[in-house]
């Protein structure tokens, strides 16, 4: 019997991991940024879920983090903003382990 309720008991703590990891992972921020060509950056963000980031503030700050431009993610997913000179950082602010950092250099 004992070597039985250990299995369980086993099987029980794995699946409830399972569970956990899957929550934890069921929430990922996406964000990436494009340059248009005609002096603007389109950045296009969301979940992983599938959940709308709509209304997710949106931060453009230049090389000494200094905040350039603000903004939010519309309810298309969508968020343009101009394109600055020299090198800045696009900041898609989700919340609590649900932020992004795009620097200037990869954005294309």
């Amino acid at each position: 019997m004992r070597t039985f309720t250990g299995t369980i008991t086993g099987l029980a703590a794995a699946v409830l991991c399972l569970g956990i990891t899957g929550a934890a992972l069921a929430h990922t921020p996406l964000c990436s940024c494009y340059d248009n060509g005609d002096g603007t950056v389109l950045c296009e963000g969301g979940f992983s879920d599938g959940s709308s980031a709509a209304g997710v503030k949106m931060l453009v700050k230049d090389g000494g983090g200094v905040v350039l431009v603000e903004g939010a993610i519309d309810e298309n997913g969508e968020y343009t903003f101009p394109k600055p000179d020299g090198a800045f950082t696009v900041h898609f602010e989700g919340g609590e382990g649900h932020a992004i950092t795009i620097k200037s250099n990869d954005i294309y």
